[in-house]
């Protein structure tokens, strides 16, 4: 079972402990009592729900404000023939902060969207620097080196609709892979369909009402040298009900130098990957396919 972790527990290095192990042995977990209001959550869940079941066209308009496309919206339906691993899903993708800078490319309708998902972007980017603030200390960083830095500074909100597919077996949500992000915190809603890679089995990630599901993405597991892992996960179809979630990317900033931590390099722990620009690592990534094998032998140290 996934681990279940209440961010509530008054003991704090317990709940840093659990967030460790955790992130070691699975590299996901979902948390509980972590301030995003649950009311706020429901709303959010049902603005996006309608956003989905507008026409196609009113969508694409809705999210062609931009030039510099800070919000995108992509359907695998369009490249469902060219794929090698058929997809099906419709995506909306948009930068949240800070928001004074992207709320004005959000989309109009629902009326309510700009309201209710800018406050709750805002929550869920508090929840996440709090998830942080607590790794940073119990890998020994100095106060703020994942959570107030370069490595946490571009979240990016995606949302995932998953309509009902005529051939399960035939398509995926989305394949195997691993985040790209430090961190990234899903609410999956009550629909299951998330999957984790674990010794050599597929496991379910069972919805919990009000949860939020945290995935630990390459650039953690990088800057962690390795001590905590990046999980490999996928999503699954259904033939009858329709899936939406929504996950918010903690990302580094581009230009950002990505590494193990000093604070966890010595003698008898060499660094297990090289030093690269976050944008190279996202290139080759994009380009890869996410394929994890190409991704590893690109982030590597190959000289120790």
């Amino acid at each position: 079972m996934i681990p279940v972790i209440d961010l509530q527990n008054h003991n704090r290095n317990t709940t840093i402990q659990k967030i460790l192990d955790a992130s070691q042995e699975y590299g996901i977990f979902q948390v509980i009592n972590h301030g995003v209001p649950k009311e706020l959550m429901d709303d959010t869940m049902k603005v996006m729900k309608k956003f989905h079941a507008m026409p196609l066209n009113d969508k694409a308009r809705e999210c062609s404000k931009d030039p510099k496309k800070s919000c995108k919206l992509y359907t695998s339906s369009e490249h469902y023939s060219a794929e090698q691993i058929h997809c099906w899903r419709d995506v909306l993708v948009h930068q949240c902060h800070p928001l004074e800078d992207y709320m004005q490319f959000w989309p109009d309708k629902p009326s309510t969207y700009k309201e209710v998902v800018g406050r709750f972007t805002v929550e869920a980017r508090k929840m996440a620097t709090r998830i942080l603030e607590l790794i940073d200390q119990g890998l020994g960083f100095s106060p703020g080196y994942l959570s107030d830095s370069e490595y946490s500074q571009k979240p990016i909100l995606m949302v995932n609709h998953y309509p009902p597919c005529p051939d399960p077996c035939l398509t995926l949500g989305l394949p195997k892979h691993s985040d790209p992000s430090v961190i990234t915190i899903v609410l999956q809603g009550n629909v299951p369909g998330l999957q984790v890679f674990k010794d050599g089995e597929w496991l379910v990630v069972e919805p919990l009402a009000h949860a939020f599901v945290v995935n630990i993405g390459y650039v953690l597991q990088i800057i962690s040298n390795g001590k905590l892992k990046g999980v490999e996960h996928r999503v699954v179809t259904n033939s009858s009900i329709a899936r939406t979630t929504i996950s918010m990317f903690i990302y580094p900033s581009d230009d950002s130098l990505i590494q193990p931590a000093t604070a966890l390099i010595n003698a008898r722990n060499p660094p297990l990957y090289r030093a690269f620009i976050y944008k190279e690592f996202r290139s080759k990534y994009l380009s890869a396919a996410a394929d994890s094998k190409a991704v590893d032998e690109f982030i590597r140290q190959t000289t120790i």
